[in-house]
């Protein structure tokens, strides 16, 4: 099991605009297409202005597929067009887990 962080930094202010279309957009497909997601942030203290979401797969190319999925789809090809504008910056990393930690998704 892997997470994905991705952390996108959008113009200054423009953080609710963002997660309102996020919301109304964004978020049904990537539910659907990226299946687990394990948080979505936005920050208050420290680096401000940012959105930071997690999503959970089995593995690197589980990631592939699903990504691959969701960048096919007309609906959130039209999300991303109208959502762009508002960012200056993204990111991303793969986290893996310690030993000893186990998610509550994978409990049975």
């Amino acid at each position: 099991m892997i997470v994905e962080e991705r952390t996108y930094t959008t113009h200054p202010g423009k953080w609710r605009e963002y997660l309102a279309l996020y919301e109304a957009e964004g978020l049904p497909i990537q539910l659907r297409i990226l299946g687990r997601m394990v948080g979505y942030y936005h920050t208050d203290i420290g680096e401000l202005n940012e959105i930071v979401h997690l999503w959970a797969y089995q593995d690197l190319n589980e990631r592939a597929e699903r990504r691959a999925r969701l960048m096919e789809d007309p609906g959130f090809r039209s999300y991303v067009a109208k959502m762009m504008p508002l960012l200056q910056r993204q990111s991303s990393r793969i986290l893996h887990p310690a030993p000893f930690f186990r998610p509550q998704w994978l409990t049975p």
